[in-house]
């Protein structure tokens, strides 16, 4: 008895057809630097644009959404996890100063449904448009079998460019500078495995509507990452910015101190901002410690920059002007490297 591809699970007639359903939209993160494959089995970028710069340094970065897709999944919404993915991977490139150039992405689904794996990667070509890196190639993979139909993974990564003397990272950082705080869009794509985990012992729900929320608790937990790179190389470009930090798993504290020498401390203060609704409602409905949240989530604070002290207020203002809120969250003082929630 003779069997077949599709037979074991793997439909290629539908991956071709979500191609299809998603050229436009990929189309529209395109670059001028662009070159196209006619093969399809390799994304061009044409490196001469490089040629301004006097020294560049490429940067990279990948990353993944992690089990933030189990809730896309549950509620069928598949295109913000995209917009995650994108904020995710271009923002760590974003910290050194690199503006980022062209990503890549992968997708592993249990079954090929082309509608919905359109949205997914239609999701990170938008995303990487507001980014301003262009999406030159991607892999879908199909895996009867391991995973189940409806369920999906997703990873991508991305090349940026800086110059070399214009690198930015604790070398730069100076007692009396100010540290800012821009604001998230909410848990953006890290702590989900918590997130999970409370819906699945508390009597919270997906549909449900809390008294902190305005919105259905599902929607809000779908809110996409707020995309900061192209606010961080404006910043970058005025010459006010020392260092930045990325705030993802880990936290406030745990990733700010990356971005400080060992010789300096942050000193932040914890009444400048106001914590999203959602982390209360999560804090509260999980009896999470209040260690626990600063460790897991962003709490608020999705990106942080270290900037000179003469020129925190026109960052202030740079940010403002691009719809970025911002304020100031604290100091660098002499110290030792550390991060101090007061």
């Amino acid at each position: 008895m003779s069997t077949s591809y599709e037979a074991a699970g793997v439909d290629i007639a539908a991956g071709e057809r979500a191609v299809e359903l998603m050229k436009a939209r990929v189309a529209r993160s395109r670059r001028p630097e662009v070159v196209d494959d006619a093969s399809g089995f390799a994304g061009l970028f044409d490196a001469s644009a490089l040629a301004r710069y006097r020294r560049p340094l490429l940067a990279t970065s990948t990353d993944g959404v992690g089990t933030k897709v189990d809730l896309a999944r549950r509620l069928g919404v598949y295109d913000t996890v995209g917009h995650d993915l994108v904020g995710m991977v271009v923002d760590d490139l974003a910290v050194c100063g690199a503006e980022p150039l062209f990503m890549t992405d992968y997708v592993a689904c249990g079954k090929v449904v082309p509608e919905r794996i359109a949205d997914i990667v239609g999701g990170i070509a938008d995303a990487c448009a507001l980014a301003g890196c262009a999406l030159v190639g991607g892999e879908t993979a199909e895996h009867p079998g391991l995973l189940e139909p409806d369920e999906f993974d997703i990873a991508g990564a991305a090349t940026g460019v800086v110059e070399a003397d214009e690198l930015l990272g604790p070398d730069r950082v100076r007692p009396g500078d100010v540290v800012l705080g821009l604001a998230s869009s909410g848990i953006h794509a890290n702590g989900y495995s918590l997130v999970r985990h409370i819906l699945a012992t508390t009597g919270l729900t997906l549909d449900a509507t809390p008294a902190e929320l305005d919105r259905p608790l599902g929607q809000e937990l779908l809110t996409p990452t707020r995309i900061y790179a192209q606010d961080c190389l404006a910043l970058a470009r005025s010459g006010a910015v020392r260092a930045f930090a990325h705030i993802t798993g880990g936290g406030l504290a745990g990733n700010l101190a990356r971005s400080l020498p060992g010789t300096a401390d942050a000193v932040l203060s914890r009444s400048s901002w106001t914590v999203p609704p959602i982390f209360e409602v999560l804090r509260a409905h999980g009896r999470v410690p209040d260690a626990e949240m600063d460790k897991t989530f962003n709490l608020g604070v999705g990106m942080v920059a270290i900037v000179a002290p003469d020129r925190a207020d026109a960052a202030l203002e740079l940010l403002a002007g691009r719809d970025v809120p911002a304020w100031v969250l604290g100091e660098i003082v002499p110290g030792t490297g550390t991060v101090h929630l007061s």
